[in-house]
């Protein structure tokens, strides 16, 4: 994976200058007390300020560097975490992260991983610790918060979801304390269109295919597609996040049976719904579902071995989705169709896979 990553030649040759333009110019102005403003293409919570900026903690290094070492040394913390609490979680890991070739080591989602990690792994022993950590990670990538949707009823519950409420408040106030325009990044966030990589830009590929007009530009740091329809597609996958959310509900409701690994499950199975039904599936979003598949195999009790399987193919295609194989999905070509097809084919039917077992088990 560094070797690819220092090459960074294979396919859409751009994998590390996100590194080196994006997330450095973030820094240079982070580092200053200031958020980025007016930029499209900052479009995270303000917790993401900590992971961009931690690469001062190495002076001695360059940007690139120390940002590449740090995310390899939040890998060796998953793999660690993952190893002392199941070996084969601790390999689907090591196994798993590679499939996507150099991608994982130029995104800021394997630290964000690490910490949702291990905000499943401690909710059993250390809850308030499991809590505290969902807490920063979903200030940091929103998506986290969900490793506590699946804690036992009860004491457990206040404990877990009560630390992750006081997290947010502390570290919110610390944001907004230290930096100007902490909260800019929701009005990016909302003008958002449907990238290309999505369910329902896979939809709108498809219909290129059979003459509809619309084109692909590069907007908001991605691209999307523009032209009649689109915002149509949009608010139908917002209506579809907020059935996934509707769903949860249900199920916590619902709900009478928790084994070990039913917060495990339930964080995998909340993830993917929010995947398949996003405006945005981009590649490095594997990771996080590949992180939390490899906590479910820690336990023997998961209900999740099928759909951790479906992500070892899922990584593969999205590897040759970005960066092999770019241009073709780009341009809407036949192959690049067939890629996306398949790879959210696969997302969805985990997505359905996984949503089916843990209500099986859990209702």
């Amino acid at each position: 994976m560094l070797v690819l990553l220092v090459i960074d030649r294979i396919g859409d040759s751009g994998v590390a200058g996100e590194v080196h333009q994006l997330y450095r110019g973030w820094y240079d102005q982070l580092v200053h007390g200031v958020f980025p403003l007016g930029d499209a293409t900052w479009q995270y919570p303000p917790g993401a300020a900590i992971v961009f900026l931690s690469p001062a903690a190495l002076p001695w290094l360059t940007y690139f560097q120390a940002f590449v070492a740090l995310v390899l040394l939040a890998d060796a913390v998953v793999t660690a975490a993952l190893a002392r609490a199941g070996v084969r979680g601790a390999w689907f890991w090591v196994c798993g992260l590679p499939l996507l070739l150099n991608l994982p080591l130029a995104r800021y989602d394997v630290p964000v991983t690490a910490v949702a990690v291990l905000a499943l792994l401690t909710l059993r022993g250390r809850p308030h610790l499991g809590g505290a950590l969902a807490g920063i990670g979903a200030l940091i990538k929103v998506w986290p918060l969900l490793t506590i949707l699946g804690t036992p009823r009860g004491r457990t519950t206040r404990t877990v979801w009560g630390s992750a409420v006081a997290a947010v408040a502390v570290l919110t106030a610390v944001l907004l304390t230290g930096f100007s325009h902490p909260l800019d990044f929701l009005r990016q966030q909302g003008a958002r269109g449907v990238q290309i990589e999505s369910l329902g830009g896979t939809a709108l590929q498809l219909a290129g295919r059979w003459g509809w007009s619309g084109e692909v530009g590069y907007q908001y740091g991605a691209f999307e597609f523009t032209g009649p329809y689109v915002s149509s597609v949009a608010r139908l996958s917002l209506a579809l996040s907020l059935g996934a959310l509707c769903w949860l509900v249900l199920w916590r409701i619902r709900a009478r049976r928790w084994g070990p690994a039913t917060p495990y499950d339930a964080a995998l199975a909340a993830v993917l719904l929010f995947t398949v039904t996003s405006r945005v599936i981009s590649p490095q979003y594997l990771i996080w579902l590949i992180g939390l598949a490899a906590v479910c195999l820690t336990s023997r009790h998961t209900t999740q071995r099928p759909v951790a399987l479906l992500m070892a193919p899922a990584a593969v295609l999205s590897a040759l989705v970005f960066p092999l194989l770019y241009d073709e999905v780009v341009h809407g070509t036949t192959l690049g169709c067939l890629l996306m097809v398949l790879r959210n084919g696969l997302l969805l039917t985990a997505a359905v896979v996984s949503c089916r077992r843990l209500w099986a088990a859990t209702v």
